[in-house]
């Protein structure tokens, strides 16, 4: 296949601002994609009344979502590799915001899931591809700053989302929190036509189908196992047995890419430090804190405090801001200490916050306890960038599409891992004690368990050099005797 490519190339400074405004145009369709996960859950009962089933029937349609989803995430490298990165793109979005719309239009249940299926489809593609685009226009000096743009959908909106949805539910109808889509969607879209060009690969070999099939199934048994072990309505035997056939399969699966000539996905990106560390090893275990405590506060907040939803995103705003408020500043502090100190420290002050909140009650002052939301804020979101940039500061050209679409998958899986720890921590202590329902006792083991977690994940970041990643965060040239003019 040709490549297209312009001919001319563009000065430095150029570069950068287009780099940063596809950056930007990708974390807008991740900010709708990622919403609408978040989103929806706040609506199932009215919905479940709209479609005449029971509340507990609903969670069917953020099942099925799920596992379309991870069905279909091991085929985005190869399509984007195949048919052009802007071209899957501009498809997946098309693809999410119709069904979303067919989501808000759906007249009973079996609609509903047929939509969020289709829907978790074009979310498959999103996320890999996406990241695919943003990585390959952006020089080595701006990665930091362009994947800081397109992690911060990930950071705000699972804090900004059930405030959203409650509102619009409230307010409007739960039609709203998927038709909102509508809009964000149609932009997106007109963003990626004017700004994002149309680079393909020259060369790329056929669809390895067995793999296709032997990781899809991997990923989809893994998390649907982890799903309902959330969601704590099906047996724990069977959830179980869910996660060991998708961790055999995925063994199987891995067995077979390391086969064969021209694999599905490139398993030879773990073969460095940096990737293997910030997205299987170290980096899965920092996800689960990162991921564990947008679930365990709000429930924290209402659950263990008594308070109301309203009262409870007042608190979460103040996370809110601190994953907002470190953005700023998230380039100058790795320039400044390198990706292996802030790791290390960082990690430990996000981890020192998460333990935090098992000694907060309902007594605490309310200013200490926004003090602590706006450092785990702050703390969380310099985590989160510093993992996900890290992941890719090494990574070769030819590697780039398989890296994205391992590092979605593997993303995946501490998300709801995060949540499973969580919710298995807080039904374990309420079992312990004998309680019929969650009380504050329950919440301070869980976060005292994640935070834990989070500690031992930061200190294994120890064993990285120096210099890691010091190509993109630049630390090197600036503690050099010659200062950086960048």
């Amino acid at each position: 296949m040709t490549v297209v490519r312009t001919t001319e190339q563009p000065s430095e400074t150029s570069f950068g601002r287009q780099s940063r405004i596809i950056a930007f145009v990708v974390a807008v369709a991740f900010f709708m994609q990622i919403l609408d996960g978040t989103i929806v859950t706040t609506s199932l009962p009215q919905m479940a009344s709209t479609f005449g089933v029971e509340p507990v029937s609903m969670s069917i349609g953020i099942t099925v979502y799920l596992l379309t989803m991870a069905a279909f995430v091991p085929l985005a490298g190869w399509a984007g590799d195949r048919y052009g990165a802007r071209r899957v793109f501009l498809a997946s979005i098309t693809i999410f915001t119709v069904a979303s719309l067919f989501c808000g239009l759906s007249g009973n249940l079996t609609e509903f899931v047929i939509a969020r299926a289709v829907q978790g489809i074009g979310s498959a593609l999103m996320t890999p591809v996406g990241r695919i685009i943003v990585l390959k226009n952006a020089r080595k000096s701006d990665l930091v700053h362009a994947m800081s743009m397109i992690t911060w959908p990930a950071l705000t909106a699972p804090v900004i989302g059930p405030v959203l949805g409650s509102f619009i539910t409230t307010y409007l109808s739960w039609h709203w929190n998927f038709l909102i889509n509508l809009p964000i969607g149609i932009i997106g879209l007109g963003l990626v036509l004017r700004y994002v060009p149309d680079q393909r690969e020259e060369k790329v070999a056929p669809l390895d189908f067995v793999g296709f099939l032997q990781s899809a199934a991997g990923l989809t048994f893994l998390l649907a196992g982890l799903e309902f072990v959330v969601q704590g309505t099906t047996a724990l035997v069977a959830s179980v047995g869910l996660i060991a056939v998708g961790v055999v399969f995925s063994v199987i699966a891995t067995r077979h890419f390391m086969r064969v000539d021209a694999p599905l996905l490139d398993l030879s990106a773990f073969k460095i430090q940096t990737f293997a560390m910030s997205t299987l090893s170290a980096g899965t275990a920092s996800r689960v804190a990162i991921n564990a405590t947008p679930f365990l506060l709000p429930l924290l907040f209402q659950v263990g405090f008594g308070q109301s939803a309203i009262d409870a995103g007042t608190y979460l705003l103040f996370y809110f801001a601190g994953n907002l408020g470190m953005k700023a500043i998230t380039t100058q502090m790795l320039r400044a200490f390198g990706f292996r100190n802030v790791l290390v420290v960082n990690g430990l002050i996000s981890s020192a916050c998460i333990g935090g909140f098992a000694f907060v009650s309902p007594s605490t002052s309310n200013w200490l306890i926004y003090c602590v939301l706006l450092a785990a804020g702050l703390s969380r979101s310099m985590n989160f960038t510093a993992l996900n940039t890290l992941g890719f500061a090494d990574i070769h050209a030819s590697q780039r599409s398989s890296a994205s679409t391992l590092s979605s998958m593997l993303q995946q899986v501490s998300l709801l891992l995060g949540v499973a720890v969580a919710a298995a921590v807080l039904n374990l202590s309420r079992t312990l004690h004998g309680g019929e329902v969650l009380s504050l006792i329950d919440f301070r083991w869980a976060f005292i368990v994640v935070a834990l977690i989070g500690a031992v994940s930061s200190l294994r970041f120890i064993s990285l050099p120096h210099d890691a990643g010091a190509e993109v965060s630049r630390h090197k040239i600036n503690t050099s005797s010659k200062p950086s003019n960048s």
